[in-house]
C-alpha cells in the first residue's frame, strides 16, 4: 500500500513503485442503491456521486493517471424512470456550469465520447463549450462518457468505414486494427491498462469493448459515492503489482494459461 495522506483534498504521494495506470476508466456503479440503503430517493445518490466525481478527478493526477474516463449514462440507463433520467440529465449540466472553471484551472482537458444527438440541446452546447475552453489543457484528459453504448460505437465505426470504402477513399484491404480504432470516439487516445467498477457488480456493461481487449479489471464492493480517493489509490496500488503479459508468457517461462 502507498503511504499517502490527504491535504487539503488532494492525495500526495503516487503508487507504490510508480506503476501507475496511464489510462484508467471507471465504470461509476451504485448511487441509486447506495441511496436506498440509506431510506433516501435514488436520485440523493446522484447528488452525491457528483461530489464523488469532482474528488476522484481531482485526486487522479496526484496518483500518476494522465487519462481518467468515466462511464456516467448509457444508451441503456433511457429506459430508467423518467424522472430520475430528467434529474440526471439537469445534474450533468449543473456540472459542466460549475465545474469548467476549476477543471480549466486545473489543466484538466475534458472530452465527451457518445451519441450527442440523442442530448437535450442545452446539455449538448454546454458540452461544447466546455471542450472548446479545456482543449489545451495537458495535465489530466478526462474523457466523460455520456448516452455511450460501445455496440453501437462498434456498428457506428463499421458503417463509417464500410462508407469510406463505397466511395473509394479507402479499399477494403486496407482496413485493419488501427483504421477501426480511429472511427471510434476515443480516436487517439491510448486504450485503458485498468477498468474499475463500484458497487460489487461483475460485468462490463456495454463498456469500451474494443478498448479494453487488454486491461486490467477490478471490481470494487463500495457503491460510488463510497468510493474515495483513498480507495481509488489502494486500487491503483494493487494493479502496480499485477503481471500484463498481454497474450504472452511470463519471462521466466511460468505462463499462466
Amino acid at each position: 500500500m502507498s503511504n499517502f495522506q490527504t491535504e487539503d483534498g488532494r492525495i500526495t504521494g503516487r503508487v507504490a513503485g510508480g506503476a501507475a495506470p496511464r489510462h484508467v476508466a471507471i465504470i461509476m456503479d451504485g448511487n441509486g442503491r447506495w441511496a436506498e440503503r440509506l431510506g433516501q430517493p435514488r436520485t440523493f445518490g446522484h447528488h452525491r456521486g457528483v461530489d464523488r466525481v469532482r474528488e476522484i478527478i481531482r485526486a487522479a493526477p496526484d496518483l500518476g493517471v494522465g487519462i481518467l474516463t468515466l462511464f456516467a449514462f448509457s444508451t441503456e440507463n433511457w429506459r430508467r424512470p423518467h424522472y430520475e433520467v430528467s434529474v440526471l440529465m439537469r445534474l450533468f449540466k449543473r456540472y459542466i456550469i460549475r465545474e469548467v472553471e476549476d477543471l480549466d484551472h486545473e489543466r484538466v482537458r475534458v472530452r465527451f465520447i457518445g451519441e450527442r444527438e440523442g442530448l437535450p440541446g442545452d446539455l449538448q452546447r454546454v458540452m461544447a463549450q466546455m471542450e472548446e475552453r479545456t482543449r489545451g489543457n495537458d495535465r489530466l484528459l478526462l474523457q466523460i462518457a455520456l448516452n455511450y453504448g460501445s455496440r453501437k460505437e462498434l456498428v457506428r465505426a463499421a458503417r463509417h468505414l464500410a462508407a469510406e470504402a463505397a466511395a473509394g477513399r479507402l479499399a477494403p484491404g486496407e482496413i485493419g486494427e488501427d483504421e477501426f480504432a480511429g472511427a471510434l470516439y476515443t480516436a487517439g487516445v491510448p486504450d485503458p491498462d485498468l477498468v474499475i467498477r463500484t458497487s460489487g457488480e461483475q460485468r462490463i456493461s456495454n463498456f469500451l469493448l474494443w478498448q479494453a481487449a487488454y486491461a486490467e479489471y477490478a471490481f470494487v464492493e463500495e457503491c460510488w459515492p463510497e468510493f474515495t480517493p483513498e480507495l481509488f489509490a489502494a486500487v491503483l496500488d494493487r494493479f502496480a503489482n499485477r503481471e500484463r503479459r498481454f497474450g504472452a508468457i511470463a519471462v521466466d517461462g511460468a505462463a499462466g494459461g
